[in-house]
């Protein structure tokens, strides 16, 4: 991969990752059948975005957390949060903004999961516990 390429895909992946020109969404990281995650994941950790996994993320009910994970050379971005029950159930998990046919997060992972997940702790806001299908 050139300079060139290299430069356009350090752009391309901030705006994906600030999610304020481009949707944050489901994104192939191959670029001219080349794997640009390793630059992905430069990317990520420059915009704050660090390695740990669901059950490490300071997360409480009412608030989330901006995440990717990681498939194959695939990044899907979601949210760390919990989806409440009942008023006495409620589970914490990474969600992904891609729904599958059912209309759930096509990407789920709980904190019993060990897949790493690349979360911006300093991006924690306030969501609506009552409707997390609107995360």
């Amino acid at each position: 991969m050139n300079r060139r390429s290299r430069t356009d895909l350090r752009a391309a992946f901030a705006d994906i990752i600030e999610g304020r020109v481009v949707k944050r969404s489901r994104h192939d990281l191959t670029w001219q059948s080349e794997d640009a995650t390793l630059l992905f994941l430069d990317a990520l950790r420059e915009h704050g975005y660090l390695p740990t996994r669901v059950a490490d993320v300071p997360v409480e009910p009412g608030e989330r957390v901006p995440a990717f994970t990681l498939l194959d050379s695939t990044a899907y971005f979601g949210w760390i949060f919990w989806e409440k029950f009942s008023d006495r159930k409620a589970r914490k998990l990474f969600g992904s903004v891609v729904r599958n046919r059912k209309g759930d997060w096509a990407i789920q992972i709980s904190p019993q999961n060990p897949t790493t997940v690349y979360a911006n702790l300093s991006l924690t806001g306030p969501m609506d516990i009552e409707r997390p299908s609107g995360v």
